[in-house]
């Protein structure tokens, strides 16, 4: 155990400095004028443009530069090519969509010519067949099944669940003056997806499974992509047989169960015409919701509270809003409706750091936006976090500004697509109220009765080359809150 704790704070050390290192050449790289090319000549008598970019670096592309500085390579795109451009990433030409109307384009998909394809290249071999991987009519369909496990009903017992997991473990971790927080969320948040999508309890029995989703997960950015034994790939190729066996093995005995848990709720529903789910669809989408469930809710909750550390005063009101809103009772789905700070503290905490910050999407057959001409089989990125940060549609863009989403501003809605922390069009994530209950509910248990700080001279750095995580743990310090700090809010 002590050999491994080891080895991860090497290999967390490394990264830190690989990520500084290659920040520093991505932005001498920014400032070096490319060599413009066009990515393909559009059709003759089409009326199409051609998309203007560049190559980048050999190998790599712009994949250093839009993994390292992402907001500075973003707005250089912008400014430089126009909302579509393109450029090399990942070995292949990668088109950007960048700005609320490109999104919109790219969401609206009305003629059914961009794939979901394009996540599948990064996770599809471990989260094979989940809802978001699936297109058109047969998403559809699948998302109208689903839809029945995540009513307001069903959320209102979820909650409940969520409640009971996150205080017994924010009293289990506050009992010293430093806290971990990242793998803090990491295991809360796994262990509140154990009890409300699988029916069973946290503890040592679910470990296997716990380990085979982080296995499955790292996998999914893993730069050797095949099998290789001790590597990130052949771990999760393990990691996704386990899980296999493991949703087998208990479908039956949760379809004919009466159990509220999500597995349960997917092996009974139908939807109002009788269709329901196959064994593998059960399985497929159960991987998939329970990954969605921790590390984007893990990024979401981690973007939070380090945006609470750095501004106590929000933090102290949104703990008097709760305390109004709960005082000493559990926490239900009407409580949490009652909460409207901690939600625009949520919210401008997304808006400043996306959980998911790029979505990627692939052309089916030539086709075009915004008047420029794609190939088909061109994988297309759209960046939310590009749009949260758009002066045109946000005050200050780079400031911390929760009271932007207050009823009196709601600068969310200066365009349809300006804020989309949970995507947009036929694929907005089915589980976004269940994962901002989540977020909110952990979040009310750690700063209930204590208060976080920052390390002094700590700064909190990304780690983007797969799902947004921190470099490090992210530490901060604990202290219990007295009365004194409750008769300090002025908000």
């Amino acid at each position: 155990m002590i050999a491994c704790r080891h080895a991860e704070h090497v290999r967390r050390w490394t990264k830190r400095r690989g990520l500084k290192a290659g920040a520093a050449v991505a932005g001498k790289l920014l400032n070096r004028k490319a060599v413009r090319r066009y990515l393909s000549a559009a059709p003759e008598g089409s009326g199409l443009q051609p998309i203007p970019g560049d190559k980048g670096l050999p190998i790599l592309g712009h994949a250093l530069a839009a993994a390292t500085l992402p907001i500075e390579f973003l707005e250089s795109r912008l400014n430089t090519y126009g909302a579509i451009s393109w450029m090399r990433g990942f070995a292949m030409p990668v088109v950007l969509a960048l700005g609320p109307e490109a999104s919109q384009e790219i969401f609206a998909n009305n003629e059914h010519v961009f794939s979901q394809k394009g996540q599948e290249f990064f996770s599809g071999r471990f989260f094979n067949r989940g809802l978001m991987f699936l297109d058109f009519e047969e998403h559809h369909l699948h998302r109208r099944i689903m839809q029945e496990a995540f009513t307001r009903e069903r959320l209102r017992g979820y909650v409940h669940s969520m409640d009971t997991v996150s205080g017994a473990a924010a009293a289990a971790a506050l009992c010293d003056d430093e806290l971990l927080v990242y793998p803090y969320l990491k295991r809360t948040l796994l262990d509140i997806a154990t009890v409300v999508f699988m029916g069973d309890e946290p503890g040592p029995q679910s470990d296997p499974t716990n380990k085979a989703f982080t296995d499955c997960l790292r996998a999914a950015s893993a730069v050797v992509r095949f099998p290789v034994p001790g590597l990130r790939w052949s771990a999760g190729v393990r990691g996704r047989r386990t899980l296999e066996g493991y949703f087998h093995a208990n479908m039956e005995a949760r379809r004919t169960s009466d159990g509220g848990d999500l597995f349960a709720a997917l092996c009974r529903a139908r939807d109002e015409s009788g269709n329901q789910f196959s064994d593998d669809d059960v399985v497929n989408h159960m991987i998939f919701l329970m990954s969605a469930a921790t590390d984007t809710s893990a990024a979401a909750a981690t973007a939070v509270l380090h945006q609470l550390a750095l501004h106590p005063q929000w933090q102290d009101r949104v703990r008097a809003e709760a305390s109004s809103a709960v005082g000493d009772e559990r926490i239900d789905l009407d409580a949490l409706d009652r909460m409207p700070l901690l939600g625009m503290v949520i919210n401008e905490s997304m808006r400043l750091f996306p959980p998911v910050p790029v979505i990627c999407r692939k052309t089916l057959v030539d086709t075009s936006i915004q008047g420029l001409f794609i190939p088909a089989d061109t994988m297309v990125v759209v960046a939310p976090w590009l749009n949260h940060y758009l002066p045109g549609f946000w005050t200050d863009p780079h400031a911390f500004d929760p009271e932007r989403f207050s009823a009196e501003r709601r600068e969310d809605r200066s365009h349809r697509l300006a804020f989309m922390p949970f995507g947009s069009g036929a694929h907005k994530c089915i589980g976004m109220h269940f994962a901002i209950n989540a977020v909110k509910v952990v979040v009310h248990h750690l700063l209930r009765d204590h208060r976080i700080e920052m390390r002094p001279g700590y700064s909190l750095e990304w780690d983007l080359t797969a799902l947004p995580a921190p470099t490090d743990e992210f530490p901060v310090l604990v202290r219990r809150v007295d009365e004194s700090d409750r008769k300090n809010v002025t908000g």
